[in-house]
């Protein structure tokens, strides 16, 4: 079988008209170009140049031979581009959902990773929650999803997909800073008991001991809206402390909850990576049996896991490694 290589240099002699022309657009010196066509010529059985000392020239065979090369080098072409698109690493696309806070903690910084290795790959992200993102998984709209359940809530309908594990997030409780309810003479008091009350800003790098949700029985609560699975959590939780929660701010969305929550109009359970350093807001670690925590994994259609996928599904891992090292 004849080497792709010793044609594309025949094929450029035929078009530069010499062997330094080809040799220049195939990257590699005069002598060794040369040597392949001389290896082309035994390949074949047949003289393809006639060299003197000044020029060189296709015989009637080369003529033909670099004629033929040019659709057979095209076709090759072809194939690698189409394999490597079906690969997902050279060409082609891929979709990616992830939930809000998923997404700005380490989601981006993986795609951001994934882009500087094939910049190729066109990547297309949506912001999807969890329920959202699962049947467009499984439609096909999306490759990956980051998605998360609760855990002691029902698993959804995961029929046609294939989930990884990437992270199992702790659920903390968000309290104000200035008006920790004094619910009992165990639990927290009005005056902070924390190194994190002092120094509001340091998010979660003290660590404060854990709190039973039942010391915040008669506290305000600040809520997600019902139809998301968040809600459901909490009111579990709750009832799983003994209290049903008495909830009188319900939100979209985790930074208003924190807005709320520094306002003093409640406290709230909040996920990990949504607990970021707020003015007016300190983070408790809730004891166990009561504690909460949300798994997080990157879901994909059964048999879906291309070769892309399989190296967003590392830049991931990854992401979230350097996220815990800080």
């Amino acid at each position: 079988m004849l080497d792709p290589r010793r044609l594309s240099l025949l094929r450029d002699v035929a078009a530069t008209g010499t062997i330094a022309g080809a040799a220049t657009r195939a990257g590699c010196t005069a002598a060794a170009a040369s040597q392949q066509l001389s290896a082309l010529e035994r390949d074949v059985g047949v003289p393809l140049l006639e060299r003197s000392a000044r020029s060189v020239r296709l015989t009637e065979a080369g003529r033909v031979l670099a004629e033929q090369a040019e659709p057979v080098l095209a076709s090759l072409a072809e194939a690698e581009r189409a394999v490597r698109q079906v690969a997902g690493l050279r060409g082609g696309t891929i979709r990616v959902a992830a939930f809000a806070t998923a997404a700005i903690s380490f989601t981006v910084p993986a795609l951001t990773a994934f882009r500087r290795c094939h910049p190729e790959v066109e990547v297309r992200f949506t912001e999807l929650e969890s329920d959202e993102a699962l049947p467009r998984v499984r439609s096909g709209d999306i490759d990956l999803a980051v998605t998360h359940d609760y855990a002691p809530l029902t698993r959804p309908d995961l029929r046609g997909l294939s989930q990884r594990p990437l992270y199992r997030e702790p659920m903390l409780l968000a309290v104000p800073r200035t008006s920790l309810p004094a619910t009992s003479q165990a639990g927290p008091t009005a005056e902070p008991r924390t190194p994190l009350a002092a120094e509001p800003q340091a998010g979660l790098r003290a660590g404060p001991p854990p709190v039973s949700l039942a010391d915040f029985a008669g506290a305000d609560w600040v809520a997600a809206l019902t139809s998301t699975g968040f809600q459901a959590a909490t009111e579990m939780a709750c009832r799983a402390a003994g209290f049903e929660p008495r909830i009188n701010v319900r939100v979209h969305s985790y930074p208003m909850v924190l807005a709320m929550v520094a306002a003093g109009f409640g406290v709230s359970l909040v996920p990990q990576l949504a607990a970021t350093p707020q003015r007016g807001v300190i983070y408790l670690p809730i004891s166990h049996p009561e504690g909460l925590a949300r798994q997080i994994h990157a879901t994909t259609r059964t048999g879906g896991r291309s070769a892309a996928v399989q190296h967003l599904l590392r830049c991931l891992t990854e992401a979230l490694g350097k996220r815990a090292g800080r």
